[in-house]
């Protein structure tokens, strides 16, 4: 017999919006209404802009399926508007979604769980540098100001990279330290703060999870020099190892701390947890997504297919959790 759909509530498809990510989440958001289409719910597709509040109205939305990545609609703020209306949607809520946007501080989060971090510092632009200031001094806040130029105490290389953006926008290897300055005022633009963080040599691992329980990992192995926004998102410029190849006891450890990750942010419904692992097999966690990409080269519908779901099958079980745990 056919199961018939978990809600037979009409479902808003939300992608676009206008963050970096705009294109992407196009892509996603086409891929889960087809996928919706097909197990015959009650779906319209909804490109998120600024009459988003009316677009809801006006097509009944009862529970939005947010494939938004980057800006308001990942940080808490459309998730916000949303809880104002009682609409339940999938993924996070307000504050696990915007600690998961903010990389200063879900790194605080992850260090307070005792989950390792790569070191790093933060950076914020300041309107005037203060009078008599000297290089690299601090703010109150902790974080160093610009335009005095930092010197992180850790070794080159280091990695820069927008405070809050996802799909690795804005991201830059640092190997000589006189090229920094011109990197922050690029990486600047992107927002008021930033990380210079220490780049650790290693292998990238990404672990799907889905409520309360971790589907397994990807090992990714791109032919660029980091997996960059290219190598994520054009086909054959990634090699995709799943299981990753790595010791059983590091893939081990690389999942409970992933899950670790996911509630000690608060998120639900389905995140991607990503990792780099030295060459001492040390793990380090960059972040977590709590609206991970659903294309054709996604990493979490890759990881779920190995674990025995389909895509269609992954989407279902994202409204299941949108269901239970906000309706």
């Amino acid at each position: 017999m056919t199961k018939g759909p978990v809600t037979r509530k009409r479902i808003g498809v939300l992608m676009g919006g206008l963050s970096g990510e705009r294109d992407v989440s196009i892509r996603s958001g086409l891929a889960v209404y087809q996928g919706l289409e097909e197990k015959g719910y009650n779906t319209v597709l909804i490109d998120t802009g600024k009459d988003l509040f009316n677009q809801i109205r006006k097509e009944k939305i009862k529970l939005a399926f947010l494939a938004l990545h980057g800006g308001t609609g990942e940080n808490g703020a459309i998730q916000g508007m949303l809880d104002v209306l009682g609409i339940p949607y999938t993924g996070s809520g307000i504050l696990a979604s915007a600690l998961a946007m903010d990389k200063e501080a879900s790194k605080k989060v992850f260090s307070w769980h005792g989950l390792s971090v790569a070191p790093f510092v933060v950076v914020m632009r300041a309107r005037a540098a203060k009078k008599g200031a000297a290089q690299g001094e601090m703010d109150p806040s902790g974080a160093y100001r610009f335009p005095e130029t930092p010197r992180p105490a850790f070794e080159l290389p280091w990695v820069v990279k927008p405070s809050a953006e996802g799909s690795s926008i804005g991201v830059s290897i640092i190997k000589d330290e006189g090229s920094l300055r011109e990197c922050l005022e690029k990486t600047f633009a992107y927002g008021p703060r930033l990380i210079i963080e220490k780049y650790i040599k290693g292998r990238e691992i990404h672990i799907g999870v889905l409520g309360e329980r971790v589907l397994g990992g990807v090992e990714v192995r791109p032919s660029t020099e980091f997996y960059n926004y290219e190598a994520k998102y054009t086909s054959g410029m990634t090699e995709y190892i799943i299981p990753p190849e790595i010791d059983n006891a590091v893939y081990e450890n690389l999942k409970d701390m992933a899950l670790r990750a996911h509630c000690g942010l608060g998120c639900s419904g389905a995140t991607r947890v990503d990792f780099i692992v030295d060459e001492q097999n040390r793990p380090f966690i960059l972040e977590v997504n709590t609206l991970p990409g659903m294309t054709a080269t996604s990493l979490l519908p890759k990881i779920a297919g190995a674990a025995g779901l389909t895509f269609n099958d992954l989407i279902e079980e994202i409204i299941r959790l949108a269901v239970k745990e906000k309706d």
